[in-house]
């Protein structure tokens, strides 16, 4: 049986051993692999295990032996389902691995625009210690403030549970609310609710055709003047293009973004650049431990599927 891993780095920082080895020590691992690499590695392999490499039907239709994907990740936008599905190819993905570490940094975003530590700490180790410094750069009290959260899955209310912990309120909005949520500082709202009365804004859903571009002009328009917008989730949920008129305009006053549309971007893509703006390159999802959760879940999803039960199938 013929294992490939496309794209290990991402995953193990090259300090953590996958556990295939043991059992398959002629598994082939990638350090990462290019679109025109991808066909050639996998051609003939029985499975393969992924990371953001992506996996569309003109991939499968070229590598008639593939049985198995394995997806070190929970989104599995990059692979085609319908046609692993026409091929009999299995798919799993690990969903909620990363929940509390996405919430963290996530909470971590906001508290970067609130209290500005990496503006004041390099201001102090350049001795500039006096009061003109210290009030040329604003700061913001979450407390009483209102978060709306935009998909409340696992990490969504992980990240509800920490807003609130800061004695945020919370409004939330997902395709299937379940009314036992709610509390005093925890409720479900429509989405022009949401947007109106929120003084911040995270974004939490997956991407999907419908949520695919859906912070617009028209959703921003919506928004308190000097919202802050915070997305951890997937680059084009935003229209970027939108999102930037509306921090030129100061409709928002400033974003966190641990993603965008493309990935990574060109040197002077304009999101990245703005002064108002905290950029983080896609790593919510990867301190050790969630890493280590990551690669233990998917070797189990394999052996589940090796011995006939199949596990986080999708």
């Amino acid at each position: 049986m013929k294992l490939v891993v496309t794209d290990e780095t991402l995953i193990t920082h090259q300090t953590i051993r996958l556990k295939l080895l043991d059992d398959f020590p002629d598994c082939k691992i990638y350090n990462f692999t290019s679109k025109e690499e991808l066909i050639p590695r996998i051609h003939d392999a029985d499975a393969v295990f992924i990371n953001r490499v992506a996996i569309p039907r003109q991939v499968m239709e070229q590598c008639p032996k593939l049985k198995y994907i394995g997806l070190f990740a929970t989104g599995y936008n990059g692979v085609d389902i319908k046609a692993a599905k026409e091929r009999g190819i299995t798919v799993c993905n690990v969903p909620e691995y990363s929940s509390y570490a996405v919430a963290q940094h996530t909470m971590a975003l906001l508290l970067e625009i609130v209290n500005r530590v990496s503006v004041y700490s390099p201001m102090v180790k350049q001795g500039g210690w006096n009061d003109q410094n210290i009030i040329s750069v604003p700061l913001t009290e979450l407390f009483g403030k209102t978060v709306g959260i935009i998909g409340c899955g696992s990490i969504g209310m992980a990240f509800a549970k920490m807003a609130q912990a800061m004695g945020m309120k919370v409004l939330a909005h997902r395709r299937t609310p379940n009314p036992s949520d709610e509390t005093e500082s925890f409720r479900y709202v429509d989405l022009p609710t949401l947007y109106r009365n929120s003084d911040v804004i995270s974004i939490h859903c997956p991407l999907t055709d419908k949520t695919r571009g859906m912070i617009n002009r028209s959703a921003l328009s919506q928004m308190k003047d000097g919202t802050i917008l915070l997305n951890t989730a997937r680059g084009p949920i935003l229209n970027e293009k939108d999102v930037l008129e509306a921090l030129e305009s100061k409709k928002l006053y400033m974003v966190g973004l641990d993603v965008l549309a493309k990935e990574p971007p060109s040197p002077d893509h304009p999101l990245v650049l703005h002064p108002r703006s905290v950029v983080t390159p896609h790593v919510a999802w990867s301190p050790l431990e969630t890493r280590q959760r990551l690669i233990d879940i998917t070797i189990e999803n394999f052996y589940a599927y090796l011995n006939g039960h199949p596990q986080n199938v999708v």
